[in-house]
């Protein structure tokens, strides 16, 4: 059974090759790209409508992993949460949304303020839907530090640290992300599905 991630996020798909052991194909590789339209209310349901419309344009020898994924600040209501990606606008940059976070901190007078990241992992297969969840709690701060990562990273510290994720290292991140996690879970159900 084939492996392949629902995303086109560049970021996401070198952090999965470099979590998975198997083989990780993106599915641009295989149908070209397109988008697809993430209109569910949670992170959850976002993961699962990637999953299963690529599921269903490739078919049973596919196992299809998606991931839908956040920041979300308690000071903003949980914002920008399930808006992460476009929160600045739709087609808008990673920078953009980064430095409408940063403002958004600053409007508020806050050097800095807790915050998580959410990420969940659904797996399509012949064999069911599963969905797994992991977080990563810190802090977001009012400025960009730091050139590794994407997202939001440079500007979010994980609690116990005196980096940003944009300062730290993918193997010390890997191990602590929100996605890590969420795939350390994943990882059992992927091994079971594909060895059925």
């Amino acid at each position: 059974m084939k492996i392949v991630l629902a995303t086109g996020n560049k970021g996401k798909l070198r952090e999965f090759k470099q979590m998975c052991q198997d083989e990780v194909v993106a599915f641009s590789d295989l149908l070209g790209e397109f988008d697809i339209v993430e209109d569910g209310d949670t992170f959850a349901a976002n993961a699962l409508i990637k999953a299963r419309t690529i599921y269903e344009k490739l078919g049973e020898e596919y196992l299809v992993i998606s991931d839908d994924s956040g920041i979300s600040l308690p000071v903003l209501d949980g914002a920008p949460g399930i808006y992460s990606a476009r929160y600045a606008g739709v087609g808008v940059t990673d920078k953009d949304n980064l430095y409408k976070l940063i403002d958004a901190v600053k409007e508020k007078g806050l050097k800095s303020t807790p915050a998580y990241y959410t990420a969940a992992i659904a797996i399509v297969s012949k064999y069911g839907e599963y969905v797994v969840h992991g977080w990563m709690h810190g802090d977001v701060i009012d400025e960009a530090r730091g050139d590794k990562g994407f997202g939001y990273d440079p500007m979010f510290i994980p609690a116990g640290m005196e980096l940003t994720l944009g300062e730290l290292d993918d193997d010390i991140k890997s191990k602590i992300s929100h996605r890590g996690k969420a795939l350390e879970l994943a990882k059992p159900i992927i091994w079971m599905l594909k060895n059925k």
